[in-house]
């Protein structure tokens, strides 16, 4: 029998799941949780300002970095464990802040002190109180920019996105974190670049803001959570819930926990989803986004090929072989394209793998390559970029010409400097695009050649020149189908109509 993280269709396909699925609490059933958290423009009209001021101000003011009271022991515990680019980036950071929320009640002494948000969907330049530079303001560290709306999109909330977890199709976990996420910390830049970023205030409000994000998708309606059965009892709840998570070697919580924020007492004063930008991200002739060369969201051009040598196809490993790549990329503020150029018989195994992937079942194997990933490998921010204020957008087979909605088909992700401190951190960075999803959705003559475009977003402070480096760019066939990176059954590309 399928785990019960499989979607409503599935339920409705199996009487047995169907039975099953009625005697689970609905997410968000708990509403009554006693912290309600605020967006930060009416939580500072409240008497748990003052009391958030205080505490941010001891925390700083404490000097022992083993003692929880202090604000670096909170920028270790994300440096140390934080979850990024892999599953459960959502449900650990939900019990991060958990955690920091109490010490902040603790240090403050106030018991009704919780987290507020920053809703940059309606407000996208960072609250004022956080960018007085006066020495006794706690809330200042020093930023790139103050404005986060090029980061803003509403693909996340796009109603196709119904699964939750990565190695689903259109799943919202990875799109949440690809953007808003990242662009938000790679914009801010300064210390939201780096792991380090909770030194900066501002990075609670943008994860609460996150968080608050994910539980309003999660009750939209039609979406598929990996269920639990029940939230004091981990023993009943699903297997993607099992075991804990780690914030210090003496500080745990059981993952089933982070299913629901009210779980964790928690709740929020919004839960509606964006359905619009805010006025200075829409891509009009009358605000257009900078980017370089004048490139706006409206209108999208294939950036020029770049002088780049080639790397050839080899085995990667027993489930893995590159078709094929570039070497010694250099990112500037110039948008740039490499042709990933493969040979006749990579571009056959490319073909194959699709065809798999989109294929029945009964044509899958062990030994198969069914999926297709973009490799971004030996990546380092130079120091031109290492303070961030920018980021990457990654198309596959761009169009010479094209608009913001046409892009979208061809849209990897995002790269900028906090993805590569993520990626870096605990080993090697490396960066990897789950491709077979774009990459199905071509025809067989779209296929015959595969370019990879990189067109620079800055805000009003973005570096100028060389500020990323990449080894090598290539395309990978692997024998893990997408759909099988996260522990629940889940349908394949075929089920969406993304073949030809």
């Amino acid at each position: 029998m399928p785990p019960l993280s499989v979607r409503r269709r599935a339920f409705i396909r199996c009487s047995a799941l169907a039975a099953a699925y009625l005697n689970i609490p609905r997410i968000g059933f708990a509403q009554s949780a006693p912290y309600r958290r605020v967006e930060w423009q009416k939580f500072k009209t409240m008497p748990q300002y003052a009391s958030f001021i205080n505490a941010v101000k001891k925390m700083k003011a404490n000097t022992s970095a083993a003692s929880p009271s202090s604000w670096a022991y909170w920028t270790n515990v994300h440096v140390n464990y934080c979850l990024h680019g892999t599953s459960y980036f959502l449900a650990w950071h939900r019990g991060y802040l958990y955690y920091f929320e109490q010490r902040l009640r603790l240090v403050s002494g106030d018991n009704t002190l919780c987290l507020p948000y920053w809703d940059y969907y309606k407000y996208p330049k960072i609250p004022i109180e956080f960018t007085d530079p006066s020495a006794t303001n706690p809330l200042y560290v020093p930023r790139v920019n103050t404005s986060v709306f090029q980061a803003l999109t509403l693909s996340p909330f796009a109603s196709k996105v119904k699964n939750f977890q990565r190695g689903t199709v259109n799943a919202f976990e990875p799109q949440l974190e690809t953007a808003p996420h990242n662009p938000v910390h790679d914009l801010i830049g300064g210390e939201m670049a780096n792991m380090t970023s909770p030194r900066d205030p501002i990075f609670y409000l943008h994860h609460a803001n996150i968080d608050r994000l994910w539980q309003a998708w999660a009750l939209s309606g039609g979406k598929s959570m990996p269920v639990t059965s029940n939230p004091y009892n981990a023993a009943v709840s699903a297997s993607y819930w099992a075991n804990s998570f780690t914030y210090a070697s003496d500080l745990t919580l059981p993952r089933y926990k982070t299913y629901d924020p009210a779980w964790l007492n928690v709740s929020y004063a919004d839960l509606t989803l964006p359905t619009y930008l805010p006025p200075s991200a829409r891509a009009t002739p009358d605000s257009p986004i900078r980017r370089v060369q004048t490139q706006s969201l409206a209108v999208l051009t294939r950036p020029p090929v770049g002088n780049f040598a080639t790397t050839s196809a080899r085995p990667i490993s027993a489930t893995r072989r590159a078709l094929g790549g570039v070497s010694g990329m250099v990112l500037t503020d110039v948008p740039v394209s490499g042709h990933l150029r493969l040979s006749a018989s990579s571009l056959q195994s490319l073909q194959d793998a699709l065809s798999v992937a989109v294929g029945p079942s009964a044509r899958t194997s062990p030994q198969s390559f069914r999926s297709v990933v973009v490799v971004m490998d030996q990546i380092q921010v130079l120091s031109g970029g290492k303070n961030g204020g920018y980021f990457y957008h990654i198309y596959l087979n761009l169009p010479y010409v094209t608009d913001a909605i046409g892009a979208q088909k061809y849209f990897l992700g995002t790269v900028g400097p906090f993805e590569i401190a993520a990626a870096s951190h605990h080993g090697a960075a490396t960066l990897e695009y789950q491709a077979t999803e774009v990459l199905s959705r071509l025809s067989v003559f779209e296929l015959q050649e595969v370019t990879i475009s990189l067109l620079q977003v800055g805000g009003d402070n973005a570096p100028r020149g060389a500020v990323v480096k990449i080894g090598e760019v290539r395309i990978d066939i692997s024998t893990v189908a997408p759909w099988d990176s996260g522990p629940s059954t889940q349908e394949k590309y075929s089920d969406y109509g993304l073949t030809d």
